[in-house]
């Protein structure tokens, strides 16, 4: 988690921090085999090079980014657990539970479908 220190640290809004901690902490406790890196000044996990899933913070949410596919194969999970979507993300309030159950579901998703993949980005 050293590698998120500095971004975390600049999440002006405490409640903001500590939800992107837990979030961050629960991926890398759930996923030991993926590298937390900071790119773009966003947190997200890598696997053998190439992008699983990345996070960002706002002023009313947190955004998640599992990648275009991602957002189509779980539009209706997403829709079901009360967030908006966008072709590459979807929000979690700040005021709203994380459906990690969710989270597990795409980022076990990601691994599998790009075990073989070699770039970092689908293209």
């Amino acid at each position: 988690m050293d590698v998120f220190a500095k971004y975390l640290a600049g999440i002006d809004h405490p409640d903001h921090r500590e939800r992107t901690e837990e979030v961050l902490a629960w991926v890398a406790d759930r996923f030991p085999n993926l590298e937390g890196q900071i790119k773009w000044n966003t947190p997200m996990f890598t696997d053998h090079g190439t992008y699983i899933i990345g996070f960002s913070t706002a002023k009313q949410h947190m955004s998640v980014s599992p990648e275009e596919v991602g957002i189509t194969r779980f539009s209706d999970d997403i829709a079901q657990a009360g967030y908006s979507a966008t072709k590459g993300l979807f929000r979690i309030p700040w005021k709203k539970p994380v459906n990690y159950e969710l989270l597990e579901k795409m980022i076990e998703f990601n691994i599998q479908d790009k075990a073989e993949y070699t770039k970092f980005w689908r293209e």
